[in-house]
């Protein structure tokens, strides 16, 4: 779930909050509409206390929870204040260094890819069982550093992050080779290996889920590991390091290192012994991320990366429940999600309907403290998301689409943008090319399927797209034809352990998830045995 800027492996921009874009650019920006927007002058209410307790803030290296070599530490800050957490151990490429020899160790000397897979699968669930167990504090800690509303952390990531190790426990003792025919007196066999240490680098918009994506798959496999979190969010994977160790996960196979992109990510991108690399996050930092792992020892890669995904409504759609999915799949995660709805493509038969429909939602969404009991939309993740979907916001003011809502900052304090709607929007505008990653929901025009087909298409993105039509025929052409790694038809944003998730173009290498997730952690090994005397071929 997916792009975005992830543990960027590019310097961090910290801005300065800004003033109202109102009064910016002036009353001529709304075009003379009448326009419903948000209060700008609400004060949130005191933020609710986390009911949870920061104990692990160091790096997990060879099994043990340690300072960074440097001695140094960062802040990881409450996106609904800008508040300091807590502050975290720095790693850097000494920091990567040591996780990766522990790592390799235990690969090459230790127990995990010797053990057999019903005793990995054993420790899988076992490992389940106590985030299920701590799933109070895990969902507490995630809204708590995510700004994500606390009832989505805890009724619908943490039982699908337990789903997960579920399902890869089960595939642990299932992975096999084959025996090959082939012409000549010869037995042919292949074997699946695991492919060695892997590195990989999850985001900050789902760390758990992205960590359950990420780490599932490659301990079933029998790999090790080196993880680093994204700086943002550095919290919940450590917590849940700590549970694999109480699961019985033998010392050197998950390694966790927290730090920022431009040295401990590049380190590991870049490192030698890494066998495989696995990232998350935008199109721009997937490429340096890939060079990096090109230029060092051509590791293998799987990216998964931004997105910009068609939502295409169609005349005989049900207008009421396409309006709602449509808003579900823009705002879900106060936007901050790679296969969002971006682009939302109305027929012009009922465009207005819905324009009028889902500006209506949009200023009933409830926005506020995340730990607040009904809250839709928390804060953005910090100040430089909050700034660039602004900038955004700005953008497609100035390129005149019609405002149709929000607009503006939530507030006067944290990161809270207003669920915010354009119409109007053209191709060639800003908000409708690029990834905004933000509560901005923009309202195309089409006049026929193909006309749609052709412009979803137009993109360099192709992760995922809805189609909302009561015709089997319709749906069907457009399953075909559209270019992305996952099509939703009269539904969005449906997950779950089987399905494969990855894009087109550029939005990745590879798929996460299901049976194509394990081929990411295999080699595969041609073993041929001549044979004197065969009873049969």
């Amino acid at each position: 779930m997916a792009a975005r800027r992830i543990s960027s492996l590019l310097s961090r921009t910290l801005c300065a909050s800004s003033p109202s874009l109102l009064h910016s650019l002036g009353k001529n920006s709304c075009r003379g509409r009448g326009i419903s927007r948000f209060s700008t002058a609400a004060v949130l209410e005191e933020p609710i206390t986390p009911p949870v307790q920061i104990n692990y803030t160091q790096n997990l290296i060879n099994g043990q929870f340690v300072d960074a070599a440097s001695g140094k530490t960062f802040p990881t800050y409450d996106p609904r204040t800008g508040e300091v957490i807590a502050n975290v151990a720095e790693g850097d490429a000494e920091d990567i260094n040591r996780a990766v020899a522990a790592a390799r160790k235990a690969f090459d000397e230790g127990p995990w890819p010797k053990m057999t897979a019903y005793e990995r699968s054993r420790i899988l669930l076992r490992f389940a069982d106590l985030v299920e167990k701590h799933s109070d504090e895990l969902a507490a800690l995630e809204t708590w550093n995510c700004g994500k509303p606390y009832e989505q952390s805890a009724k619908s990531e943490l039982p699908m992050l337990v789903r997960i190790f579920h399902y890869y426990a089960g595939w642990a003792d299932k992975i096999h080779g084959l025996t090959v025919p082939g012409d000549g007196k010869y037995h042919i066999q292949t074997l699946h290996e695991p492919i060695g240490v892997a590195g990989q680098i999850i985001p900050w918009n789902f760390p758990l889920i992205m960590f359950a994506w990420k780490v599932g798959p490659a301990l079933a496999c029998g790999n090790t590991i080196v993880l680093k979190t994204a700086e943002q969010t550095p919290l919940t994977a450590l917590y849940v390091a700590k549970l694999f160790l109480e699961a019985g996960l033998p010392p050197g196979v998950l390694n966790i290192v927290s730090g920022y992109g431009p040295t401990a990510g590049a380190a590991l991108a870049s490192h030698m012994d890494v066998d495989k690399l696995a990232f998350t996050g935008s199109t721009k930092t997937g490429q340096i991320v890939l060079q990096l792992a090109a230029k060092s020892n051509l590791k293998s890669v799987t990216l998964e990366l931004g997105g910009k995904s068609p939502f295409i409504i169609c005349e005989d759609a049900d207008i009421d429940h396409a309006v709602e999915q449509a808003h579900f799949a823009l705002f879900f995660n106060q936007g901050q999600c790679c296969c969002a709805g971006s682009r939302t493509y109305v027929h012009e038969r009922v465009y207005d309907e819905f324009v009028e429909k889902s500006k209506a939602r949009a200023i009933k969404r409830i926005v506020g403290d995340p730990f607040k009991k009904g809250i839709e939309q928390g804060p953005q993740i910090d100040s430089e998301q909050f700034q660039k979907v602004l900038r955004y916001i700005r953008s497609g003011i100035e390129s005149n689409a019609t405002l149709e809502c929000g607009g503006d900052r939530f507030g006067t304090r944290g990161y809270f943008v207003q669920p915010t709607v354009f119409s109007n929007v053209q191709d060639d505008m800003l908000i409708a090319q690029d990834e905004i990653f933000g509560p901005v929901q923009s309202i195309l025009k089409f006049k026929d399927i193909n006309d749609v087909i052709r412009r979803a298409n137009t993109t360099r993105y192709g992760l995922a797209a809805g189609v909302f039509t009561k015709s089997v025929e319709t749906a069907n052409t457009a399953m075909r034809a559209l270019r992305a790694g996952t099509v939703w038809i009269n539904c969005y944003d449906v997950f779950d352990a089987a399905i494969p998730f990855g894009g087109y173009k550029m939005s990745g290498i590879g798929r996460e998830k299901g049976i194509y997730s394990l081929h990411n952690y295999l080699q595969v090994k041609a073993v041929v045995t001549p044979l004197k005397n065969p009873a049969w071929l």
